[in-house]
């Protein structure tokens, strides 16, 4: 399997701040890639150069065997852009919107067949104006689409999506792959990147600090999660000595520990000999969003 993206010692430099720092991946054919960060990481900076709006301080970019800086149309036709935010005229019919832009690619999808695929079939005579912002992003992705890309970007592709929207945008990511697409996402949803990505990677102050599979970066923090609300008239200072120092969280304690079965009976025996119960007590491993909080310090994701 070959490579679609690859990035060597990339820099991007606005006076004396470096935004990408020596970033260093590639991205092979088929795969479903996400690029995660804080804010000010150097997310945005490096999609637009690989997308070709914006040009490079030092380092090599290929994508698609182009250069983005220098491919121009031969390369613009094979790739598909979804940006996070997007606005187009007001007053077009959503299908009249999708033939006009599918009339600008030599290759294309059947304009009511991605109408279908992006969950608008029955806003195809509506105009844009009309539109829910869910609804609008699924256009931007019908958009984004129509020209058939070799690749994908997609910069948080389900914000303003309600939860079943979300999943079903996750299912039609998971068909595009299956057809061969290559997907280059950024999303601040962990969840979204756990369900999607092949693979991840994590970039803070424009440098890499993380890359792997999903189960990769998880497997590396063997550590597991006790996670409850105090009980009324309960501190932490009472709580038994337990794997890690208690941490509040909101209206949570979350207690780190890699002697699951053992901290487990200690909390709930102090519990009982208390007579006490713990609310929203639980056992659970790292997701890739505790792993991301670790990696960059961040408390949150976006």
């Amino acid at each position: 399997m070959s490579d679609v993206v690859v990035v060597s010692n990339l820099c991007r430099e606005y006076g004396s701040v470096r935004a990408v720092d020596g970033l260093s991946f590639s991205v092979a054919e088929g795969e479903v890639f996400a690029l995660l960060g804080p804010n000010g990481a150097g997310k945005t900076t490096t999609v637009e150069i690989l997308e070709g709006h914006r040009e490079r301080t030092s380092g090599e970019v290929s994508v698609l065997g182009f250069d983005p800086a220098t491919g121009g149309r031969a390369y613009r036709e094979r790739i598909g852009v979804v940006l996070q935010e997007a606005g187009f005229d007001e007053e077009f019919k959503v299908r009249e919107l999708v033939a006009m832009y599918a009339s600008l690619y030599p290759k294309r999808r059947d304009v009511n067949e991605i109408i279908d695929l992006v969950g608008l079939a029955d806003k195809r005579n509506a105009r844009t104006k009309t539109l829910s912002g869910g609804q609008r992003r699924r256009l931007d992705l019908a958009l984004g689409l129509v020209g058939d890309p070799d690749l994908l970007f997609l910069d948080e592709p389900t914000t303003g999506f309600d939860p079943s929207a979300r999943h079903r945008a996750w299912d039609l990511v998971a068909s595009l792959r299956d057809l061969g697409t290559t997907i280059l996402l950024t999303t601040h949803y962990m969840e979204e990147a756990e369900k999607l990505a092949d693979r991840v990677a994590v970039i803070v102050g424009g440098r890499l600090v993380a890359m792997g599979t999903p189960a990769e970066l998880i497997a590396e923090d063997e550590a597991a999660m006790i996670e409850f609300r105090l009980p009324p008239g309960a501190s932490t200072a009472d709580l038994p000595r337990l794997g890690s120092a208690p941490r509040i969280d909101g209206p949570s304690v979350i207690i780190e520990t890699m002697r699951p079965t053992s901290d487990m009976l200690a909390l709930t025996a102090w519990a009982v000999d208390s007579g006490r119960e713990l609310p929203e007590l639980t056992l659970r491993r790292h997701t890739l969003e505790d792993v991301f909080l670790e990696l960059t310090g961040s408390s949150n994701a976006d």
